[in-house]
């Protein structure tokens, strides 16, 4: 994602990983950075530096717990809600909603002040 869309993905990364994790029901790090590539086209593209310091603060939260698992000789770590993450990514996505119907608003054209009606 390009330096300056950084602003916006940082502040929606909380969001984005509940959500994702609240449709699929449990995820490994790599499946939801490739999952979020996929779905954005490459528009978005988390890195594991900012993805894994999000996901150990959802788990301080107790929003996600984790599950060790051993896949083609390695172990790997899935995440998934809590109850309380499930609560939580359904409040988060509805205030994104908002949020960005919102900035719609203020980011639509202003119509022109024009010919009054005298």
């Amino acid at each position: 994602m390009e330096s300056s869309s950084n602003e916006f993905l940082r502040g929606t990364l909380k969001t984005i990983v509940l959500k994702l994790l609240h449709e699929r029901g449990r995820m490994y790090g790599y499946e939801i950075t490739q999952d979020v590539k996929e779905r954005t086209n490459g528009e978005i593209t988390l890195t594991f530096g900012a993805l894994y310091p999000v996901l150990h603060k959802l788990e301080q939260e107790g929003l996600l717990v984790t599950q060790s698992e051993e896949a083609d000789g390695r172990l790997r770590k899935y995440y998934s809600l809590t109850p309380i993450g499930t609560e939580t990514a359904y409040q988060k996505a509805s205030e994104f909603e908002r949020f960005v119907e919102a900035m719609r608003i203020l980011l639509a054209p202003v119509p022109s002040q024009g010919l009054s009606m005298a």
